[in-house]
This record gives C-alpha cells, structure tokens and sequence, in this order.
C-alpha cells in the first residue's frame, strides 16, 4: 500500500474537530438541538400514555345537555374547562385556555423578533422583545397556576362519584381533583393533568429563567463586547419548542 505524501506547503484537508461548522450551525445551535430532539421523545412517550389511557375508557354517549362528571367515562372537555377568573359561574368553554394559547404564541412571535434584532446587532430591539418575552411567559405561568387552583378547588357543588371504600361501592361528593379522587372523572384523567401540564410549566418556567439571564447579559453589553447574539437564538429555539409542545398538549387535553 502506497504511503501518504504530502507534498511541502500544501493545506490538508480538516476533519471536523469543532472548526468546521455542518450545516453551517455551531457547536451550540448542535447541541440545543439534540437537547429538543431528546426532549420530544419524552413528551412523545407522555402524550402517547395519555391517549392509551383516554381511549380505555368509554366516551360519554349521551346529549351534552344531559352530560355529567362520572369516573365511569372520560370527561367532556368544555364542561371542565369553562371557568374565567373574575366570572364566577359563568361557563365559559376553552375561552380561558384560549387566552393562554394566544398569550404563549405571542411570546414566540416576541423571542423571533428578539432573535432578528439581534442579526442587527441592535442592542436596545433584542432587549425590548426580550422584556415582552418574558412578560408572556410568567402571564402564561400565572394563568396555569389559576387554573391549576381551579381545578384542584373544583366546583362549587361537587360530583357524586362512585368509588370503592372497604371493599365496597358508595356514592361520595368530590370537590375538585388531586391524584386519588378527581370530580370530573376517572382519577386517571386528573393525574395525567397534573403531570403533563406540570412538566410543560417547568419548562415554560426554566425558559423564563434563560430569557432572564439573556436580558441580563444584553442590557449589561456582554453580547456587544462577544460581537455576536447568537446566544439569543440557541434559548430562542428553546423557547420555540416549549410553545410547540404546548399546542400539542392543547390538542390532547383541552380539544379531544
């Protein structure tokens, strides 16, 4: 076998060892990336669990007139999912969880406009869109911990369910829902609730934390001293993900 000459003065070609950028994104852009892609396996794997559990149960037959809170059946979703803070007693179907759809978007439409001030190296824009980032994602969080509370309280007058104490099969009113008893349903549609709209929460929370720091270090010139904001894009796609996960888990929960 022939032996490799190289010839004096002649550029070798570079392996990939962190110089040559694929794709044309960096280090990292790479590793966020591989961050989210892991990241959707998980929520892949809830949100599959849930449906298992939501489809062994049967559906409510009846009219939506008639329909009641049983833990025979799964719960119709616009009849949990219908109170508006400050309207006691009005039933509002999704027009609460509406809002905080809308609220989570415009905070995405907010990071993309923080991410293209930032190509422009325009240090007063990517602090602004910053601000108003943030501010949606801590509405969002105090929106899900109102919500949160609702259902943990429940309604007013309860549900009567029936569930097994001593071995035996009574009627009891529930108030509200935690993860043994849950007065819209199946106790199983309650703990898949908390867990899933949890797990999404922390995230939107973390996010809210990196969008902290990011306004931070722009307002104190740490970016115009690097000459580059490319930082604000690697949590921007993150913040992006969380909202995408978002409309899946509105999808599963609050239109199914």
């Amino acid at each position: 076998m022939a032996a490799n000459v190289t010839t004096p003065g002649a550029v070798e070609p570079k392996m990939w060892m962190g110089g040559i950028e694929p794709m044309k994104a960096s280090y990292g852009k790479l590793m966020m990336w591989f961050f989210l892609i892991s990241d959707t396996f998980t929520f892949s794997a809830l949100l599959v669990a849930y449906g298992t559990a939501r489809f062994s149960f049967p559906a409510f037959t009846g009219k939506h007139a008639d329909f009641t809170f049983s833990n025979m059946y799964w719960p119709v979703p616009e009849r949990v999912y219908e109170s508006v803070p400050f309207l006691h007693g009005v039933s509002l179907p999704l027009v609460f969880v509406g809002i905080m759809t809308f609220i989570l978007i415009a905070s995405s439409v907010t990071m993309v406009l923080a991410v293209e001030a930032g190509h422009r190296l325009d240090r007063a824009n990517v602090e602004k869109y910053m601000l108003w980032t943030i501010l949606g994602g801590f509405t969002f969080l105090g929106c899900q911990a109102w919500e949160w509370s609702h259902f943990i309280h429940g309604t007013d007058a309860g549900s009567v369910m029936k569930v097994i104490e001593n071995g035996t099969w009574i009627e009891k009113t529930i108030f509200g829902a935690n993860l043994t008893e849950n007065q819209y349903g199946p106790p199983a549609f309650a703990d898949f609730f908390f867990f899933i709209t949890g797990f999404h929460g922390t995230h939107v929370f973390s996010g809210v934390i990196l969008n902290i720091l990011i306004f931070f270090r722009s307002a104190t010139g740490f970016y115009d001293k690097r000459g580059s904001y490319e930082m604000v894009e690697k949590v921007g796609l993150y913040w992006h993900f969380v909202d995408l996960v978002w409309v899946f888990v509105f999808t599963f929960f609050y239109l199914v």
